[in-house]
């Protein structure tokens, strides 16, 4: 697992989706030489399933604590890598796909929608999810006019802000606390030990400029990312959270 953002949780994650403007192709051979050509470079991806929404996936065995999977949908492809060894072996696969795409799945820049790249990292809490995250994230006068009622107890805390990243806000970040925990486990105080998630996404929306490629905003966008999760998201977002977790 990669010492950088392995160690802060209990897993991590780094995905790319691209979200076209046009239904991708779903013919049967179409897809199926998309995915032989990804498990050229990758043989241990070999399980391969259809979902009942029609979404088509191929992935290594998901208990194997580092493992890959790739998804096609309607009007999205996907690209994920769980607690790989760094970011870069996860920026090889999506680099792969999006290398793929023009001439296996007839995707071309002007077809963008938006692309993706986010990263995420999980926390196991057996706990009200909301409480601990309100506790961490809550400050200021919108949170503590409810928070401090006699008896209130937290049901739905999950905070999440986007920002634009240039004036013409077609690259943006959003950065989101994700909880799990239901009224009913709140109300019989019995919690499982299921994952608080934060997620950091930037993106980019809208057709490619002439002469790019989707491979470069890729780029772009991670080396975006790793400078805004160095500077402000791990220390203020990802740690306090560790940290608080840990104290329970």
């Amino acid at each position: 697992m990669s010492t950088l953002y392995g160690n802060l949780c209990d897993d991590y994650f780094v995905n790319m989706n691209l979200n076209t403007e046009m239904a991708l192709p779903s013919g049967r051979e179409t897809v199926l030489n998309f995915f032989e050509r990804v498990q050229k470079t990758y043989p241990s991806m070999r399980n391969f399933y259809t979902r009942e929404n029609g979404d088509f996936i191929l992935e290594e065995d998901k208990d194997q604590e580092q493992h890959r999977w790739i998804s096609i949908e309607p009007r999205r492809i996907c690209s994920g890598c769980v607690n790989p060894t760094s970011v870069e072996t996860a920026m090889e696969q999506h680099m792969l796909v999006l290398q793929l795409v023009p001439y296996m799945l007839s995707v071309s820049p002007l077809d963008c929608e938006a692309l993706d790249f986010m990263i995420g990292f999980d926390f196991a809490y057996r706990g009200n999810h909301d409480e601990i995250v309100s506790e961490v994230f809550g400050g200021g006068p919108l949170c503590s006019a409810l928070k401090d009622i006699p008896s209130a107890l937290p049901l739905n805390f999950e905070p999440s802000m986007t920002i634009a990243l240039e004036e013409s806000c077609r690259r943006q970040a959003r950065l989101l606390v994700e909880t799990r925990t239901s009224a009913y486990q709140v109300r019989r105080g019995d919690f499982q030990e299921e994952p608080i998630s934060i997620y950091f996404t930037v993106r980019q929306y809208g057709s490619l400029p002439p002469e790019t490629t989707y491979e470069q905003i890729l780029l772009e966008l991670q080396e975006e990312s790793d400078e805004i999760l160095r500077d402000y998201v791990i220390d203020r977002v990802v740690r306090p959270l560790a940290q608080a977790i840990d104290a329970r």
